[in-house]
């Protein structure tokens, strides 16, 4: 199956994912009173999605590899926002397992696609 469009990548679907549940996140009180790691967590999570969409479109495996290697980083980024946050208190050890784990989601889909575009350079 060949895809035709960036939304078809799953990494893409779960960072999506990942970043809609990161803003919902974003809206509770104690998050509001830090706007610069506010800013920061939203900004690492679209970037993890916003790299894939651009990857896909440079229509080269070589510079889609470039772009996810990008994403992987912003979603480490990420996770280390996400420890401040959760030793900050705020947020939930439940919410902190369930964004850092979808993370982890998200890079390993990322590995397995750089995977298989570097077999095809």
């Amino acid at each position: 199956m060949r895809i035709s469009r960036f939304e078809e990548i799953k990494a893409w679907q779960n960072a999506k994912e990942l970043t809609l549940k990161i803003y919902r996140t974003c809206t509770k009180e104690k998050f509001k009173n830090d706007g610069f790691l506010l800013e920061q967590i939203k900004r690492s999570s679209v970037s993890i999605m916003a790299n894939i969409a651009e990857g896909f479109a440079r229509q080269t495996n070589k510079e889609f590899i470039q772009f996810l290697f990008i994403a992987k980083a912003s979603s480490a980024e990420l996770q280390s926002h996400l420890h401040l946050a959760f030793d900050l208190k705020y947020i939930s050890n439940n919410e902190f397992v369930s964004l850092y784990d979808l993370c982890e989601v998200v890079q390993k889909q990322m590995s397995g696609l750089i995977k298989y575009l570097k077999s095809n350079l």
